[in-house]
């Protein structure tokens, strides 16, 4: 029997493709479509699982496009990068060229796949006329105080020399590299991501219809709002005051000590006179190298120091001894807390262990509880007590009062805190885009103006070796500049950008990539965005995810863009996992190649492949079964293709035959589109496998429902399999592109009105025919059965011991004699 020749087929498909320009964006787009895969980073060589999230967008792209859409698919290259950098330095290669030299192999591998990307809209991160861009909008927020300068304690890699991001520490690790993450202190530039807190925060309830809950609920998570109040306590014997934010203003009365983070600021002054001093500078110092997930454990016991420092308690007067404890983080609230142990457990457990004063301020509703001293926190609402004119009151209700009440004595206002940090974005490596900033002795901070952007990366650096410090501080023909203000000897910032500055944008630049004027004309951002599908990993959701959603409500604010969050649906694919149940990875050794597999197999078996392993929101494993399972059904969709072809008749098909081929066909149809629209790509291969098991042994082949069922076949096969579909399309007479042939529509008077007849056999014998729809249901069938009266009186008060339903055929009752 013939097989599929893929090699041939789909060399020659992939050239009418590009000479046709066959995917090419719609310059007035009336009924768009963006579908978008998160940015790539060039690997180089790609491995089938790499390939999963490309096949996924590709399939919605070629049925958006049969649908009539005008679809936009576009491809770039998240270029920048510690990889890059660190090839460089082991090859003794520059990162342009190691950069250069892996986009150019997984451009090769996903045209052969057959992603119909249209090649025009292609970006690239390191490319000037894109960094250009992402400075200009680093000046738009510079500009809007939005990006600013600030000496503190920030996470830092030791292997890659440079500074991470909160969202690149995965449980005290550098998210790139596996290493363990310290703490430096630097001056680093930052968004001020903070003030859109609560717009990314509220804005979510938009994105409940389109985003998975999951991200939905991390990013909440991650913003973490948390509303109080922030309350004054002076420090005894200075002229200085901390701040503590409380989001239980109502044990305000039940406070025995404060805790102040390591790093506060004003630790240096508090203690500066403190007969605990040495002991207090060594418990920091060891305190401010753990990590954040360290110092937050809910696992490790609380640790802390005292002052040798009292404060002065706002209300009581009382002396509240404050202590430095780890647990404590300066870049969350005010970093100082007011210590309530008789109602809070982490207090209360510190308080034990250190010996300090339990003060009950809130007694339970149901007070039946006497004994002297407490066992545990009462962490609940309840009744104030030993709390002044408030006592008696219910707690929570009077948080409001007490907050009011510290507003008119002045030691006191309502507050609401978040827990997401300023997103830091300067990274000392030279692999980034440079920051458009210059430092003068004269001036200070000075903007580079928006004519002289981009600010070019130098390619002449000799040593990317990272030393602790700025690579570009080495290179004086870049560092060394004339002011822009005042024409007097300045320096360039030596930083560079993190690479989740470039990818904050990206996809505003697709519909408009070769603008040189604009980041986006108006037009073009009108007619295209935002995001229709956006298609990527869930590990994502509290980097990216935040910062694109960020940078675009910044822009959308500053006129730039129509629309305030950048994709209305959102859906995370699964990983593919190797033979041995991994996540597929070339460090493991458990990775197909890519181009080697498509050598081997063709494109479109790895396609069919990779979409039939599983649901694609869940994670797959790589198997020889589904392969050849996939070659298998194309193998037949090509024999099916002769047989039409050759339109050769072994016998005219019967009436029901015709009959049973038309709403096979019509019931296809339906699913398939169903099974596309709900994420179910393996369960629509699955519908098109039943579909083409009844075409194959149809006698009639120069039938007209049998024509019509192949071509319905093909262009249903057409975004799983777009190689063969295309060129059997084309052998079939067709002049137009499989792509824009249209969807085929299901008659739902076929799907839905027709019966057969089934047969009901009680103990092996037939006591009944019923006529039933040919979707009905098991518990249909049984049901209707049971309550004919030829059955009944078999069944009727006996025990049934089994049933059995054989789709169109049976149904049969096994009762008891």
């Amino acid at each position: 029997m013939s097989e599929y020749p893929f090699a041939e087929v789909e060399k020659k498909v992939q050239e009418k493709w590009e000479n046709k320009n066959v995917f090419a964006m719609s310059q007035n787009p009336r009924n768009k479509y963006y579908v978008l895969e998160m940015f790539a980073y060039p690997s180089g060589d790609l491995h089938v699982g790499h390939l999963r999230n490309y096949v996924i967008v590709d399939l919605l792209a070629r049925y958006y496009s049969q649908r009539g859409f005008d679809v936009l698919h576009p491809v770039g290259w998240d270029a920048f990068g510690l990889p890059a950098e660190e090839a460089a330095i082991k090859n003794k290669i520059h990162p342009r060229k190691w950069t250069e030299a892996n986009i150019e192999k997984s451009r090769k591998t996903l045209k052969s796949i057959g992603i119909g990307y249209d090649w025009e809209t292609e970006i690239l991160t390191c490319d000037p006329e894109y960094y250009k861009w992402t400075q200009w909008i680093f000046l738009k927020l510079l500009e809007k105080g939005l990006a600013y300068q600030d000496t503190s304690l920030v996470n830092w890699c030791i292997k890659c020399q440079t500074v991470l991001a909160n969202e690149q520490v995965e449980n005290g690790k550098c998210w790139r590299c596996g290493s363990e993450v310290t703490k430096r202190e630097l001056k680093q530039w930052f968004f001020r991501i903070t003030q859109y807190a609560q717009d990314l925060l509220d804005d979510l309830e938009k994105l409940k219809e389109g985003w998975p809950e999951p991200v939905i609920t991390a990013q909440k998570n991650w913003i973490g709002r948390s509303e109080g109040a922030e309350i004054d306590f002076s420090v005894m014997g200075k002229d200085a005051k901390l701040t503590v934010f409380t989001t239980r203003p109502d044990t305000l009365w039940g406070v025995t000590f404060a805790a102040i983070a390591p790093e506060h600021r004003l630790i240096g002054e508090i203690i500066s006179d403190s007969d605990r001093k040495k002991e207090v500078e060594e418990y920091i110092k060891k305190s401010v190298m753990k990590t954040e997930i360290q110092r937050l454990s809910t696992v490790e016991e609380k640790t802390g120091v005292y002052s040798g420092v009292d404060l002065k308690h706002p209300l009581t007067g009382e002396n509240v001894p404050l202590y430095i404890c780890d647990y404590v983080l300066s870049s969350y609230g005010t970093g100082t807390v007011m210590g309530v142990p008789a109602h809070d457990a982490r207090d209360f457990d510190f308080a034990k262990k250190y010996g300090l004063k339990m003060k009950e301020v809130i007694k339970p509703r149901q007070n039946t509880d006497n004994k002297e001293s407490l066992e545990e926190a009462f962490t609940d609402y309840g009744i104030l007590t030993n709390s002044g004119e408030f006592s008696g009151m219910n707690s929570e209700e009077a948080i409001p009062m007490i907050i009011e009440f510290l507003k008119k004595e002045k030691i006191g206002r309502g507050k609401v805190n978040f827990k997401l940090h300023d997103w830091l974005v300067s990274r000392q490596r030279y692999w980034g885009a440079p920051i458009p900033v210059v430092h003068c002795p004269s001036c200070g901070v000075v903007p580079v103006p928006e004519k002289d952007l981009p600010v070019i990366l130098p390619d002449n650096v000799e040593d990317y070796m990272p030393k602790g410090k700025s690579v570009l501080a080495a290179v004086d023909s870049y560092i060394n500049v004339s002011c822009p203000e005042c024409g007097g000897p300045a320096l360039r910032d030596p930083d560079t950008l993190d690479t989740f500055v470039d990818s904050s944008w990206y996809q505003l630049r697709y519909p408009d990539a070769k603008n040189s004027e604009k980041l986006i004309d108006s037009a073009k951002a009108e007619s295209w965005l935002p995001i229709d599908k956006y298609i990527g990993g869930i590990e994502h959701a509290t980097g990216h995810l935040i910062y694109f959603r960020f940078i675009t409500k910044f822009l959308h604010r500053l006129g730039v863009i129509p629309c305030g969050e950048p994709a209305q649906r959102l859906f995370n694919q699964g990983m593919v996992c190797g033979s041995d149940g991994s996540v597929m990875s070339k460090s493991k050794g458990n990775g197909v190649e890519a181009g080697e597999f498509v050598g081997n197999y063709g494109a479109d078996v790895c396609r069919v492949t990779t979409l039939f392993l599983a649901p694609p929101g869940r994670d797959a494993i790589w198997s020889e079964q589904g392969v050849a399972g996939a070659k298998r059904f194309l193998d037949r969709v090509w024999r099916l293709g002769e047989k039409y072809t050759a339109g050769v008749s072994n016998g005219k098909a019967g009436e029901s035959d015709e009959k049973k081929l038309r709403r096979t066909m019509n019931l296809t149809i339906k699913k398939v589109t169903e099974d596309i629209e709900n994420w179910g790509f393996n369960t629509a291969i699955a519908s098109m496998m039943e579909f083409v098991n009844e075409l194959v042994p149809f006698e009639d082949s120069s039938s007209y429902i049998f024509r019509e069922a192949y071509e319905t076949l093909l262009l249903l096969l057409a975004p799983f399999a777009p190689h063969i579909a295309e060129y059997l399309w084309e052998k079939a007479g067709k002049n137009e592109f499989v792509l824009k042939s249209g969807w085929p529509q299901y008659d739902p008077e076929t799907v839905i009105s027709e019966s057969e007849e089934i047969g009901v056999q009680v103990n092996g014998k037939l006591r009944a025919v019923l006529r039933l729809p040919f979707d009905v249901t098991e518990d249909e069938a049984f049901s209707q059965a049971a309550e004919s009266q030829n059955v009944k009186q078999y069944i009727e008060g006996r025990e049934i011991k089994k049933r059995i339903f054989v789709p169109h055929r049976m149904i049969s009752f096994v009762v008891k004699a």
